[in-house]
């Protein structure tokens, strides 16, 4: 029984060299993957993009029930704590949420589950598993997860203070916090879209120096990210050579 399911195991994560069942496995996940995502393609469901939901959502269950039944093996110890940590993993949520779909072609009653249409998207993210560079660069954000998520909030900081400074200098032009929170996002990502601008000359102000500031705080992640990246790619090259 234990050596079945470490068979199982074996074959549904990523192909080692020479194993053919294990490579046929990862070819039918990324088939399964990319035909999954064409009914986002497509403007109405129709009886093709239902039985493509309903096959590659079958496959999909397949998958995620084998992996979480296999969790003691995936995280290395055997325990019931074992499948409860799996379940919770990103991938494994992932798995998870790109399987929800097929219950809008069962129950599709209800406009709350026909919301569940739009989780095929998560489908693309299972992708990582079968990434090499993929798994880097997820490895490489956990990694700078602190470091993002002290940027992340310098920036939401940013955001806030700037709205509240527009809200108040332009209350004309600004109706409610929202529409300010919306000029001040657009503002710092210095994509500018133009439909609300500011009137005033502290107003104006205020805008310029918010996209001066947001091309730099903007560029902090990328800049964070791909210092680590570089580490990583070093670190394995040395592992290489040695």
């Amino acid at each position: 029984m234990a050596d079945s399911k470490q068979r199982i195991y074996e074959v549904i994560e990523v192909s080692k060299e020479g194993d053919a069942s294990s490579r046929a496995y990862d070819i039918l996940m990324n088939t399964t993957i990319f035909v999954g995502m064409i009914p986002l393609t497509l403007k109405a469901d129709n009886l093709y993009t239902q039985f493509i939901e309903i096959l590659t959502g079958i496959i999909l269950i397949i998958d995620y029930c084998s992996r979480v039944y296999t969790a003691d093996y995936k995280m290395g110890y055997k325990s019931a704590k074992a499948y409860i940590a799996y379940i919770f993993t990103p991938l494994a949520i992932f798995d998870f949420l790109s399987i929800l779909p097929l219950l809008y072609f069962v129950f599709p009653i209800s406009s709350a589950i026909k919301l569940l249409k739009l989780f095929r998207i998560f489908r693309v993210l299972k992708l990582i598993r079968y990434s090499k560079t993929m798994i880097v660069i997820a490895n490489v954000i956990r990694k700078v997860k602190n470091q993002l998520l002290a940027v992340l909030i310098l920036i939401i900081i940013y955001i806030v203070v700037s709205a509240m400074l527009i809200f108040q200098l332009e209350p004309d032009l600004f109706t409610n916090f929202f529409d300010a929170l919306y000029w001040a996002t657009i503002s710092i990502t210095t994509i500018g879209y133009g439909d609300i601008s500011p009137c005033t000359q502290v107003g104006r102000m205020i805008t310029m120096i918010s996209a001066l500031v947001g091309v730099a705080v903007i560029a902090l992640p990328s800049g964070i990210i791909t210092a680590a990246y570089m580490n990583e790619i070093n670190k394995k090259k040395s592992k290489y050579e040695l």
